[in-house]
Order: C-alpha cells, then sequence, then structure tokens
C-alpha cells in the first residue's frame, strides 16, 4: 500500500483551540494549554504516525496585531506556515468574526493550498446558531470546507482526520516513525515551567518571562535540572518569587511533577529569577532563546 505523508498546518485567533486540537490529534499533551492569549509562542510540530501515513501537525501562535519583536517573531512562525503547508486548517470559533490580521484572511481566500476551516467549541452554542455559523463561513471562504467540531470533547476528530488522509500527498515519511515531534526534552521543560507561571500569575507576568534551561545532568537515579526564570523589571522578580518565597516554591513543586511524569524519572530542579531587561525587544536575546 502507498504511504501518504504531508503538512498540516493550523492557523487562527489566540485560545480558538489550535493547541488543544494537535494534543487531541496526536494523543500527547506536546503544547501547552492556558486561557490567556499568546500561551503558544513557538511553531510546534506534533506527528503523527500509522504504518500507512505520517502527519504532521504544525501548532502556530495565535495570531495578533504585534506589539513587540516577540510578537513579530510569532507572527513570523504564522506567515511562514503558509510555505510549507500541504493542507491548511483554518481554526476559528462559535460568535468569531475575523482573524486578527487581515493580510491572513486574505491569503487564505486566495490560496490553492486545500483549506479546512474548523468552527471549534460547537458544544457552546445552540444547533441553530452554529448552522448559521457554517454558512457564514461557508460564504467567507467558498474555498474551504466547512467542518463543525469540539476539540475539547474530540467531537468530529475521526471526520477531520479522514478528510486530512485525503489530502495529504503521496510520500515517503519525513520523520523517523517514533519520532512524536520535532522539538527537544529541553524544549518541553521549559514550556512546561512556563505553564505554571500562565497559570498562577496575572497581567503582564506571565507575557515578560522567558524560561532557558541552562544545565541537564542525568545520573543513575535523578536529573538535576536548572532552569533560568528570566524576567524584565527587578519587581516582576519579587512578584515571582512571592512572599517567603512561596510563589517560587508552588511553580517549582507543579513544574517538578509534570518533568517526573513526561521524564519517568525523579527530578531536582532548580529555578533561579534573573533580570534581563527589554529581552523580548532584543533580537539577540530572542535568538538565544530559540525565536527564529
Amino acid at each position: 500500500m502507498e504511504h501518504k505523508a504531508g503538512y498540516v498546518n493550523i492557523i487562527g485567533n489566540p485560545n480558538v483551540g489550535k493547541s488543544t486540537l494537535m494534543n487531541a490529534l496526536i494523543g500527547e499533551k506536546l503544547s501547552i494549554i492556558t486561557p490567556k492569549a499568546q500561551t503558544t509562542r513557538h511553531r510546534i510540530l506534533g506527528i503523527l504516525n500509522e504504518k500507512n501515513y505520517q502527519i504532521i501537525f504544525s501548532d502556530t501562535p495565535g495570531v495578533i496585531d504585534p506589539a513587540y519583536k516577540l510578537q513579530e517573531n510569532m507572527m513570523n512562525s504564522v506567515y511562514s506556515s503558509f510555505s510549507d503547508a500541504d493542507v491548511l486548517v483554518y481554526m476559528v470559533e462559535v460568535g468569531e468574526k475575523s482573524l486578527k490580521d487581515p493580510k491572513i484572511s486574505e491569503r487564505l481566500t486566495k490560496t490553492e493550498i486545500p483549506l479546512l476551516l474548523l468552527l471549534n467549541k460547537i458544544d457552546l452554542a445552540q444547533q441553530e446558531d452554529v448552522s448559521k455559523e457554517i454558512n457564514k463561513w461557508s460564504s467567507d471562504f467558498p474555498n474551504a470546507q466547512v467542518l463543525p467540531i469540539s476539540a475539547l470533547n474530540k467531537f468530529n476528530l475521526d471526520v477531520i482526520k479522514n478528510k486530512i488522509l485525503e489530502l495529504i500527498p503521496i510520500s515517503p515519511a519525513y520523520f523517523d516513525k517514533n519520532a512524536i515531534t520535532d522539538k527537544s526534552e529541553r524544549f518541553f521543560i521549559e514550556e512546561i515551567i512556563r505553564e505554571k507561571i500562565l497559570k498562577h500569575y496575572k497581567k503582564e507576568i506571565p507575557y515578560s518571562v522567558e524560561i532557558e534551561v541552562e544545565e541537564f545532568f542525568e545520573e543513575e537515579e535523578i536529573i538535576r535540572i536548572r532552569a533560568i526564570i528570566y524576567v524584565m523589571r527587578n519587581s516582576q522578580k519579587g512578584i515571582i518569587i512571592g512572599h517567603k518565597g512561596m510563589g517560587l516554591k508552588r511553580i517549582g513543586t507543579e513544574a517538578r511533577r509534570d518533568i517526573e511524569k513526561m521524564l519517568d524519572k525523579k527530578i531536582f530542579l532548580e529555578t533561579p529569577v534573573k533580570v534581563k531587561k527589554n529581552w523580548r525587544n532584543d533580537n539577540r536575546q530572542l535568538k538565544k532563546f530559540g525565536y527564529e
């Protein structure tokens, strides 16, 4: 039987469920998920392997109007998703009007790449409203196949997968058939720690933080990890650490549990907090943190 393989790139506004969809389709938690916008900063590949196919899903940052260089970089990864896609998935939620970047909307309406428009969170809407939305999006994007889904409840995911399998080309696998992502263990450790900060802190703190695994030493019984939490101001450092260090302790405890689960080994995790002024607008720092 012929083997199929292809890139399926997921685009949409923040918090429409892109990461939830990819995690559900892969069956692994690769992208962190929080209720906050801009949770996803990097383009993350999730690889679904079966004997006769390999689907490479690409979870991209939510479409925003960038306010600083980090966000410009995030948007560049969205633009680049047009260049290698075999299938584009444009994800919207019930009640949504349009993408926050009209240039991307225009590219989607004109693209010759097969386009699936997924109407997500239909479990939160009335059937009548869902039917109206399907008609609206079908009219706005006549080049797309519109499918109602609930990524959280895994409704219609088999239909999506079968549609994708119809659309991707005959090709050998791009990655090893045992691979589930292109990212390293260090990347996921950094994301787990950042997820805990997104969960417990409000306002500007989550958007001023970057994590860098500085040391990773694997011994027979334990893995020792030193991950720096970078913030932009001294006042933010104090907020992260918290009263008598309790804030930082909570982050470390929760992150360590998740890292131990991921690596299946006992972890010693050290998370010092350092100030790196204005790193979000510093090209050299952004490159150091893995932003292209």
